[in-house]
């Protein structure tokens, strides 16, 4: 009886895993047109030139050589809708504090990598690519405020072109589930305790995909170095879903990626535009 106990704990904790990991199985969007392009990881861009990461002169060069764009979203202070991607702006422009200590207008002050180039809204980025090319859309979301979300939807529903949301929090996922189901969203994840990002629990939960249960995403964006976690790779094969890779930096790292993944982010050197 002991054992039978055993057993049954065993298949329970099983099917407990295949359900939390399992991304959105009925009603799937179609991912064939967004599989069909590189996407170019902030734009394409030169942190040393004019054009440097998350710039409007990095979205128009990946518009002009055709290829589609990968950019990161957040809130300034007084709510407009910048593309930034890190939370603290020392790296990008030398000063302190995060993007959202300053409002849009503060924000102007300061150049993107010394260049000429400013952190530009999301409502400009949307008007000049105009869906000339599909766009994938990162929500930066540090913890539990979700105002971003509606906030960057509602500039988005009124957007005539082709775009996906990702994000590294569940919760975004989650938001776009409940309230705008119909758009393509992934999880984004990465070996998060073997990178040391996180330790513990949340950094077991998010590495092995166990949040998927919130959001049930479409896709799952996944640093290409870790092909073979258990977690994604199911996600894959099991539940056929759409597999991007991030960030692929040299044309070897696409070969290698090309049997694991089904949809790739780049920066660092310049693909053939389609797949």
């Amino acid at each position: 009886m002991a054992m039978l106990g055993v057993i049954g704990v065993l298949l329970l904790a099983a099917a407990l895993y295949f359900w939390m990991i399992m991304p959105r199985v009925n009603h799937r969007p179609d991912m064939t047109y967004f599989k069909e392009w590189m996407y170019a990881h902030r734009g394409l861009h030169d942190n040393g030139s004019e054009a440097p990461e998350n710039s409007m002169r990095a979205f128009q060069k990946a518009v002009e050589a055709g290829f589609g764009i990968e950019l990161d979203i957040q809130l300034s202070k007084d709510g407009v809708v910048v593309v930034f991607h890190d939370f603290t702006l020392k790296r990008a422009c030398g000063r302190p504090g995060k993007v959202g200590d300053y409002t849009w207008k503060e924000l102007q002050e300061f150049s993107l990598f010394g260049s000429g180039e400013r952190i530009p809204r999301l409502e400009d980025v949307l008007k000049m690519v105009a869906g000339r090319v599909p766009l994938i859309v990162e929500f930066k979301i540090e913890r539990t405020n979700l105002s971003l979300c509606p906030a960057a939807d509602r500039l988005l529903r009124d957007y005539g072109g082709s775009y996906c949301m990702e994000s590294f929090n569940p919760l975004a996922v989650w938001w776009y589930r409940r309230n705008h189901r119909d758009i393509v969203r992934g999880q984004l994840s990465d070996g998060f305790l073997r990178e040391k990002e996180y330790r513990g629990l949340l950094g077991f939960l998010l590495q092995n995909l166990c949040l998927n249960w919130l959001g049930r995403p479409d896709f799952i964006a996944y640093n290409h170095k870790y092909p073979n976690i258990l977690s994604r790779k199911l996600c894959r094969e099991l539940y056929k879903s759409t597999a991007a890779a991030w960030t692929i930096k040299s044309r070897e790292q696409l070969a290698r990626a090309k049997k694991n993944f089904d949809l790739f982010i780049f920066d660092s050197f310049v693909p053939n535009v389609k797949m």
